[in-house]
């Protein structure tokens, strides 16, 4: 009477031992992937040197900026668009990767877990089988010469499979290592992105169906501004931040509709600039497309950094002996003068962040007495400055 050899035991033992160890290393590689803090910092301070010597490089190339013509200014700024659209290029591509990187993570991931789920189950069924085969085999008399070589082969059968078990196993540690792999280019990724959020004050919140929404963090640089102007005691928080929410057009990136929160800057020239693109241009590519809407929230970035330093400077001109109003649907402010005149001045484009002048376009008379305005005061608007009518502005 034949009894299973210890060694099959053993080994059936041993590959219980390994699959174990490969859930184990499995369930903690979420740990194991983890960038440590000393990798954060120095990931940190290897894309801070970068940046820093990319700036350098741009300041280099045109540090006399100042003495430069409109013609050269124009090619400065087209440079920098160049340099922002190919970071905003480069964003695009990471998310890309994250996106098939973490898809691919979910599914080895699953795949992985459902084999060594099998595996289990299939040394389960081996070593039932076995226990059965031994405790049948007692019974069994020696002389059914046919039942025994039967049994020879079943046995056989069972180191053949727990081969084929173990070739698995080994084909799954392989799986498992590059899941380890993928989960720390994933981390180094994520990592890159937050800081690129961090530098450029965007950030995709959402992307579902047609629509994306966005978080626009905007900090004007206003220490010259308010140098110009004398403006000091400034309590408000310059740092705002915004939402888009942006609808386009099924399977492209053609701008439909846009909402803003809070609602508190005009941006509604801004969408019908970037929805005549498409007008102008019928047969445009996914490319340009995407160009137009990162053109699209350049300007409304810039739209809000406008809008809260006019607020700003009106705020603080309201301090003196005139009353301003600011007017951001019409780029117009109000100044109420004393003796019941009204003064409408226009704001040229980019002011105050560009010198450009401003324009008094009218004089209305606010009181209810008041009929008309004087030809004397008339006289004497037109040969006043604009900037004494502003007054702080």
């Amino acid at each position: 009477m034949d009894t299973i050899p210890s060694s099959e035991s053993v080994d059936l033992d041993t590959m219980r031992s390994r699959i174990k160890e490969l859930r184990d290393i499995h369930g903690n590689s979420d740990d194991v992937s983890e960038l440590s803090p000393s990798d954060s910092e120095n990931l940190l301070k290897d894309c801070a040197l970068q940046i820093e010597s990319k700036i350098k490089q741009i300041l280099s190339e045109f540090s006399d900026i100042g003495s430069l013509p409109v013609e050269d200014l124009d090619a400065y700024l087209g440079h920098l668009n160049e340099e922002f659209n190919s970071m905003e290029a480069e964003n695009a591509k990471i998310s890309n990767e994250i996106e098939c990187l973490t898809r691919k993570y979910i599914e080895d991931s699953s795949q992985l877990e459902g084999e060594l789920e099998g595996l289990n189950c299939s040394l389960d069924i081996i070593a039932s089988r076995a226990t059965d085969k031994a405790k049948a085999d007692e019974h069994v008399d020696s002389s059914l010469h046919g039942e025994e070589m039967e049994f020879l082969n079943q046995k056989g059968d069972y180191k053949f499979k727990m081969l084929e078990l173990n070739h698995q196993i080994q084909q799954n540690k392989l799986t498992l290592e590059s899941l380890q792999n993928l989960a720390g280019i994933l981390k180094r990724f994520e990592a890159i992105e937050k800081i690129e959020d961090a530098l450029t004050g965007l950030k995709i919140i959402e992307c579902e169906g047609n629509y994306i929404r966005l978080s626009l963090r905007t900090c004007p640089n206003s220490e010259s501004l308010f140098s110009q102007h004398k403006i000091e005691d400034i309590t408000e928080p310059l740092e705002l931040n915004h939402e888009l929410l942006i609808e386009v057009v099924e399977g492209t990136l053609e701008l439909k509709g846009v909402e803003i929160f809070p609602n508190d800057v005009y941006i509604g020239e801004i969408i019908d600039a970037a929805k005549s693109f498409r007008k102008l241009f019928p047969n445009m590519s996914m490319l340009d497309a995407r160009s137009s809407l990162e053109w699209f929230v350049r300007q409304v970035q810039d739209r809000i950094v406008l809008c809260s330093m006019r607020r700003l400077l009106v705020k603080y001109a309201n301090k003196s002996r005139h009353s301003f109003e600011y007017l951001d649907r019409d780029d117009i402010v109000v100044a109420h003068k004393v003796g019941g005149v009204d003064a409408y001045i226009k704001m040229s484009h980019g002011w105050p962040v560009s010198n450009h002048a401003l324009k008094l376009i009218s004089l209305k008379s606010s009181g209810h007495s008041s009929k008309e305005i004087s030809l004397s005061f008339l006289c004497k608007v037109e040969g006043t400055p604009l900037s004494i009518w502003i007054g702080m502005i």
